[in-house]
């Protein structure tokens, strides 16, 4: 039984912690400026990385964090993992920066799901994502999808109707009338799945 034994709840909280910076106090508001901010830095990598600049709404850089590191020709990114420092620094704006140690800027199929799929959980978060560069292992040339066109960015648009097609767990909760959570909110909001069972609360368990 639960109450026969003691157990302690470790507690726990994230910080930021600042490494050596490697950026200005210039503005970022392009992906030339993008790429000079972090292109030197990220072309002397052997394998792939994934960093994100975080941005004030003029485009001052509040800082950059390095959120994936893969192969030389692959880098396994989370969402979850992007969004850390973002949402710790308060960012307003969101710049995602990967090189490609080949040489190489073609985006992959991988590149571009990772993007639309980045762009829509930004905007959810409040953070637009403006744009992703991809850079070379030499540092002289670029990639920005927004510019070729490869994504749509939209900062302005929000993702409101995202959140509905979240897959989470049901969870029933039991309402006086007998109405379960996802009844009441389909009779009361106007969105929802109605279910065809409801609760008899004059039932006993």
């Amino acid at each position: 039984m639960i109450g026969e034994r003691a157990f302690k709840l470790d507690m726990v909280s994230v910080r930021l912690v600042k490494d050596a910076p490697i950026l200005s106090g210039v503005r970022i508001i392009s992906p030339e400026s993008a790429v000079e901010a972090m292109g030197s830095v990220m072309s002397e990598i052997d394998r792939e990385v994934v960093a994100v600049i975080n941005l004030k709404a003029d485009g001052t850089p509040i800082n950059a964090s390095f959120v994936s590191m893969g192969t030389i020709n692959a880098a396994l990114t989370e969402p979850r993992e992007l969004l850390k420092a973002s949402i710790l620094s308060n960012a307003a704006n969101v710049i995602m920066v990967h090189n490609h140690p080949s040489g190489d800027l073609t985006p992959s199929k991988q590149d571009i799901s990772l993007t639309n799929r980045m762009i829509e959980v930004f905007s959810l978060m409040g953070m637009p994502l403006l744009d992703h560069v991809i850079v070379g292992g030499d540092n002289k040339s670029f990639y920005s999808l927004k510019q070729k066109g490869k994504v749509v960015f939209e900062p302005n648009k929000v993702y409101s109707g995202f959140i509905d097609s979240l897959k989470f767990q049901s969870v029933a909760e039991e309402r006086p009338d007998g109405i379960v959570a996802a009844d009441w909110r389909k009779e009361t909001l106007g969105y929802g799945n109605v279910h065809e069972g409801r609760f008899d609360v004059s039932k006993k368990r």
